[in-house]
């Protein structure tokens, strides 16, 4: 602590922190190295963030906190501090999908060479399931000044592309990582900037330390130094020991192999050292080098499956990062959730009719039109309400059941699958959740998503019957969530009569229910499935 007061007091800026809380929606995270002093720019703005780089917010109200003591906790190295001021809205917000500098890693250096004072900008964390991600285009240029709102680059996240602001003045001095940038690890530095013009020149062969060698640095800045002039010096010679190294014959002769399992090593070019024994104390007999020849022999056409024939011709379409993404939490679902299927149909005709009673309405008032899917959505969200064990998700050490219902809507775009949520579907009426649908659609499709947009859904609509006319099919689980409901399109179907006509046609609509069966047990769904059919068939009682 007498080392922090020192810091303080030593720093004009620093005695301005109070008044510098007071501004919102930033975040800052110093680097101060033990080689020389700190320099704190202005606009010092600072949120919580954690140790994935994630911003989390801490609610309404105000509290300032000052530098705290892990700041200056360790006597070697240097060590990075977060302090946290709570106000206005959450990150999750983030304006018009855009990211300030300050709410992105940034970190203090410091040289003991001569560098002058200079902030690295790290690759921001936008999601918790975002570990990388991709620059799209810089719209600054080296060398040129940055002032607070201009926007610097444009970053590609694993759900949309962010506009990344700054929100201190100063000059580009470096950009790291440049225009198409792809697979930026969370925290890798992409650009340099500066308070001073002068320092530029300064940086041009900058170079950051990767991460690993910075970590393991005890003392030191975490940035490179610049190139410095050679001194010739003649080598010393430093007597080596002589340590005997065993040849490979003599660590073959040394394996216990029966002759004939040695002679058919040697004509297939089989080191006997890689492969074990199963003979009596442990010796290589000859349906060892049968069988590691097998499942080298499987091995390869498994690798050539990668490689297209020659005469084949195709296009290699590289992965983008939500594609990557959802690739990885798909795989990931249906590796480790014990999922299992029910379907139910249900007679649409009654919602057909209110449908188009209430679109009626809308029109007459100006309103958005409500589409089945619309209806589809109020029927899950009431039936979660009904059946709350359905609103659930597994942990380690317990099954945590949410109090709101918030829907993930499937929505697929050029660019790939995206599921916006619609909050609290259950307390919100047909066209509010008509208005909300369309916007976070258009929204997908353009990219705009921010990540208020679709995080902390508790359950998951899909509906390929309208769209696209399927019939039925089974929907993957999105983790965290223990369900997901594949809707399929409506078919008319020849059923009994209960007028004076022994037959009539009717429509019928085909719902599947995916559930996490460590979280629903089968009458659990069932139940759910049969509240959802109840609202579908009786569309007037989700009104009440």
């Amino acid at each position: 602590m007498a080392y922090a007061s020192r810091i303080i007091s030593h720093s004009k800026k620093l005695r301005n922190a109070p008044n510098l809380l007071r501004h919102e929606q930033a975040l800052l995270v110093r680097c101060f190295s033990f080689s020389g002093q700190p320099s704190v720019g202005k606009r010092d703005e600072i949120r919580r963030f954690n140790c994935h780089g994630y911003v989390t917010s801490e609610g309404d109200g105000v509290t300032k906190s000052f530098i705290t003591k892990s700041l200056f906790g360790a006597p070697q190295g240097r060590d990075f501090s977060t302090t946290a001021v709570k106000g206005g809205n959450s990150i999750a917000g983030l304006g018009l999908n855009k990211l300030s500098v300050s709410q992105v890693l940034l970190r203090r250096g410091f040289s003991s060479s001569g560098l002058p004072p200079h902030q690295e900008i790290g690759m921001p964390s936008l999601s918790p399931t975002m570990t990388e991600g991709n620059i799209a285009r810089w719209l600054k240029k080296e060398g040129e000044k940055v002032s607070p709102g201009e926007v610097l680059c444009e970053v590609e996240t694993d759900k949309a592309t962010v506009e990344m602001e700054c929100m201190e003045e100063g000059y580009l001095a470096k950009i790291v990582r440049g225009d198409g940038a792809k697979e930026i690890k969370v925290g890798e530095v992409i650009a340099i900037t500066v308070e001073e013009e002068e320092d530029i020149s300064k940086f041009k062969d900058y170079t950051p330390l990767a991460p690993d060698a910075s970590s393991a640095a005890d003392t030191g800045p975490s940035v490179s130094t610049p190139p410095q002039k050679e001194v010739a010096k003649e080598p010393v010679a430093s007597p080596e020991p002589k340590v005997s190294k065993p040849s490979e014959a003599s660590a073959e002769d040394r394996v216990f192999a029966s002759p004939l399992a040695r002679n058919l090593a040697e004509e297939n070019k089989v080191s006997l050292s890689s492969i074990k024994g199963t003979g009596p104390d442990g010796r290589i007999v000859k349906a060892d080098i049968e069988d590691y020849l097998a499942s080298r022999s499987k091995e390869a056409p498994a690798k050539a499956k990668h490689a297209a024939p020659a005469d084949v011709d195709y296009t290699d379409i590289p992965h983008s990062q939500i594609r990557k993404v959802t690739a990885s939490r798909l795989l990931f679902a249906k590796q480790t959730i014990p999922h299992y299927y029910l379907t139910v149909d249900s007679c649409v005709d009654n919602l057909m009719e209110l449908r188009g009673q209430l679109n009626a309405l809308q029109e007459a008032s100006g309103g958005k039109r409500i589409s089945v899917n619309d209806l589809v959505l109020k029927a899950a969200a009431l039936a979660l309400r009904k059946v709350p064990q359905c609103n659930s998700s597994w942990t380690d050490e317990c099954i945590r059941q949410f109090h709101n219902v918030n829907i993930n809507v499937a929505v697929q775009t050029e660019k790939g699958l995206f599921t916006p949520v619609i909050r609290d579907a259950d307390k919100k009426g047909l066209s509010t959740i008509a208005d909300e649908v369309k916007q976070l659609a258009q929204k997908a499709k353009d990219g705009g998503l921010k990540p208020a947009d679709y995080e902390g859904g508790t359950f998951t609509v899909s509906n390929l019957g309208g769209p696209f006319g399927i019939k039925q099919f089974c929907a993957i689980i999105n983790p965290p969530q223990s369900g997901i409901l594949a809707i399929g399109s409506a078919e008319k179907r020849v059923v009994p009569s209960s007028g004076p006509e022994q037959y009539k046609f009717a429509s019928f609509m085909s719902a599947t229910l995916s559930c996490d069966h460590r979280v629903i047990d089968g009458a659990v769904g069932a139940e759910w499935l049969k509240a959802f059919k109840g609202y579908i068939e009786n569309p007037e009682s989700m009104l009440l």
